[in-house]
């Protein structure tokens, strides 16, 4: 099984290179890859030096998945050209998401949709794959009509940039900005440019993802996306009215029971989900369950992920485990 890591230098890429290592994937060999000005640089996997090469280099060593975390430009300049080398890639940025022809796929929800066929595979929005994990046995139950959805979301999601100005301006040391305000001590209410209806791309991913991966687009979304100053994972604070009624204890044995999530469901001795106690973890952490007195068949509840875990390079890695597990590489 040889793997690429397509972006292997970056936050996320290096977080990929952690997952694969510990979740055991079956790599025989390990093809690092990065932009012109990191070639030559190694990387550590398993306690082993690899040298990055660039992607014409990665493509002709032919291996069976090639997973991209490099940004929307590289991979729709270059994904085509290693599928069309008959490398299966696995990409995190947001360039095929709503691509029509594309799967975009979180593995404990739809990984039943993905064929031999499927040659460039999408990874969602780090804040749309922990929402749906909670949406879907919900959705199945209940049938949800409208989710009104608020984020709360780790500054690891800009980047290593963003995680420097954070400690920066804790530490009273002017540096390199990745906003355009501070942000310790501070919230802001813009996460990606803004877009004419005066939503954010950012936003607009979350509702559009939300219908592709369930599969069902009388779903209505809304969202606030909105960055705060903490590192470990991003919060959500969800409202969810369903066509049917629901029974709050039931709600909680059917999310406690559902793949992928853990249910921290305590306020007697207030255990609920958190950045801190998410942050490192593969699952997602759901709670503050109950219902919302304001409406009928309608539920509030509160979700935590780390976002470059299961966000981004944990839901990569499950999507090759279950290709691998089919046969499908």
């Amino acid at each position: 099984m040889k793997v690429a890591v397509v972006g292997a230098t970056g936050l996320v890429g290096s977080k990929m290179l952690q997952v694969l290592a510990e979740r055991n994937f079956p790599v025989t060999e390990l093809i690092p890859v990065a932009s012109e000005k990191s070639i030559g640089k190694e990387v550590e996997f398993k306690g082993k030096k690899y040298k990055v090469v660039g992607y014409k280099d990665a493509i002709a060593a032919k291996p069976n998945v090639a997973i991209f975390s490099a940004g929307g430009g590289t991979s729709l300049a270059i994904a085509p050209e290693f599928a069309a080398a008959g490398i299966t890639v696995i990409d995190n940025s947001s360039a095929w998401r709503m691509d029509p022809t594309k799967k975009l796929v979180v593995p404990e929800v739809n990984a039943d949709v993905l064929t031999a066929d499927d040659k460039i595979i999408a990874n969602p929005n780090c804040s749309t794959i922990q929402m749906v994990l909670v949406l879907k046995p919900l959705h199945d139950k209940y049938k949800i009509k409208r989710v009104v959805v608020s984020t709360y979301q780790s500054v690891t999601g800009t980047g290593v940039k963003a995680v420097d100005q954070l400690f920066n301006e804790r530490k009273g040391v002017e540096g390199e900005m990745a906003y355009k305000y501070p942000i310790d001590l501070n919230v802001i209410p813009q996460i990606d440019v803004f877009v004419e209806n005066g939503y954010t791309k950012e936003e607009m991913k979350m509702i559009k993802e939300t219908n592709k991966i369930i599969g069902d687009d009388s779903i209505k979304v809304t969202a606030t996306t909105v960055r705060i100053p903490v590192i470990g994972g991003h919060s959500e604070s969800l409202n969810i009215e369903f066509e049917n009624d629901f029974d709050v204890e039931e709600v909680k044995a059917l999310l406690s029971k559902a793949p992928g999530l853990v249910l921290q469901d305590d306020i007697a001795n207030a255990i609920y989900p958190m950045p801190l106690t998410a942050h490192e973890k593969d699952e997602t952490f759901v709670g503050r369950i109950r219902r919302d007195e304001s409406q009928a068949n309608t539920l509030n509840c509160w979700v935590v992920s780390d976002n470059l875990r299961k966000g981004a390079a944990t839901n990569a890695v499950q999507i090759a485990e279950y290709l691998s597990g089919k046969g499908l590489l």
